[in-house]
């Protein structure tokens, strides 16, 4: 599910977001972005907001994300820290094998 955000002016892009899912048991939303110059105005908030609630009204569960620093903007949303982080492994390849 991919979702765009554009100005009412020149209807230039402002924002992206999207989530990746099977549509039905879980759902990652991930590359949110907003420019730097409408930045603070809600408007990445309100693209979270809209993944949420579609990925809700298919059925889908249990919605992830990550963050390094917007975590109040998706606890407002009802995010909450990994409650069984344990039961969670990654295979991370970008610094090498």
């Amino acid at each position: 599910m991919v979702y765009g955000a554009y100005t009412d002016g020149d209807g230039g892009q402002v924002g992206f977001a999207r989530a990746v899912t099977d549509g039905s048991t879980f759902g990652w939303i991930c590359d949110v972005y907003v420019e730097r110059a409408v930045r603070g105005r809600g408007l990445g908030r309100a693209m979270v907001a809209s993944l949420r609630d579609d990925l809700f009204d298919l059925g889908v569960p249990r919605l992830i994300l990550a963050t390094r620093d917007a975590h109040g903007v998706y606890a407002a949303l009802g995010f909450t820290p990994v409650a069984d982080a344990e039961q969670w492994m990654e295979l991370d390849t970008r610094f090498g094998r």
